[in-house]
């Protein structure tokens, strides 16, 4: 009886919670099949990397089984040094440049007391981000190529001219600056929040103590927006190997392979060009295991160093 009693009064309780949270729920649930379906119910699909898959020729769960045989095969190819080197080199530079603007931009924006105009700068900052990529790759290409705007201010300062689009030496400056223009306004929308919710007595008590304006910045904003820094740099050490492959594809030609061409553009290549699935996947499924790697460590660290982490 009382068994019964404990379970009636859980089965209420669990009701009376999904008839008050009914309509978050409902508003949950389209967010959780999204993710059901194009993130995790793929998985199955990671048994390829180990299967000589091909479609039409060969059965998903009747394929061939051939073990380690493609990850060898990317680990001793001609490019494998070149794509691993030009995918950090492109996510390291990003993250080093990409990473610290959206939180100065936020500290600059926290300081303006003009909210009229404040509104407005903070709507043009975020712009750049719902441009679509192939839109974005094109005004750079516009500016850039012979007779663009950009390029004719550089070549102002030179006797030879110099080409930006198309050279090597140039890719990553280009690749870098682009991705910078294009999130700084968006990424800052979490650090500007964060910003609007310090606690206001803070900045009081510092005045009080005589502290000027760089030192409420260093000693009370920063350290508030610290925990908010560190579990942002975490979740981006985990994209450090995985560049997207549409802005890649769309800026590079073989005459930037040497420093433009990285781990998904070469799967897209190999795996979808060529339609070798199992490769694909087996490269892919290598990428996710660094990227899991990097973000562990990337946690350690900070939990270590800051006592903040994901986990």
């Amino acid at each position: 009886m009382e068994n019964a009693k404990i379970k009636e009064s859980s089965i209420k309780r669990w009701s009376k919670l999904l008839n008050r949270d009914k309509y978050l729920i409902l508003l949950v649930i389209p967010g959780t099949l999204f993710l059901f379906i194009f993130s995790y119910l793929p998985l199955y699909g990671i048994i390829t990397a180990f299967q000589d898959y091909a479609p039409g020729r060969s059965f998903f769960f009747g394929a061939e089984w051939v073990g380690f045989k493609w990850f060898e095969q990317f680990f001793s190819s001609a490019y494998f040094r070149r794509l691993m080197r030009n995918t950090f080199l492109l996510s390291f530079y990003t993250i080093l440049y990409a990473f610290p603007v959206p939180i100065i931009f936020a500290l600059l924006l926290n300081e303006i007391k003009d909210g009229k105009y404040k509104k407005i700068v903070q709507s043009v900052s975020y712009l750049p981000h719902f441009i679509s990529t192939v839109v974005i790759v094109g005004i750079m290409t516009s500016f850039l190529s012979t007779n663009g705007v950009i390029y004719n201010l550089v070549n102002m300062f030179f006797s030879e001219p110099i080409r930006l689009m198309g050279e090597n030496k140039y890719f990553r400056t280009i690749y870098v600056a682009s991705e910078v223009w294009a999130c700084f306004g968006w990424d800052s929308i979490v650090y500007v929040a964060s910003l609007s919710s310090i606690d206001v007595q803070l900045y009081e008590a510092a005045t009080v103590d005589g502290a000027n304006r760089w030192q409420k910045l260093l000693n009370v904003t920063i350290p508030s927006l610290m925990p908010v820094i560190v579990i942002q740099l975490i979740l981006r050490m985990g994209s450090l190997f995985s560049i997207g492959a549409e802005k890649v594809l769309l800026l590079y030609g073989p005459t930037t392979y040497e420093t433009a061409d990285v781990i998904s553009t070469y799967v897209y290549r190999r795996g979808i060009l060529e339609q070798n699935y199992s490769f694909g996947t087996a490269v892919g499924l290598f990428n996710s295991v660094i990227s899991f790697a990097f973000v562990w460590a990337t946690n350690y660290f900070c939990k270590k160093v800051n006592d903040t982490s994901l986990w």
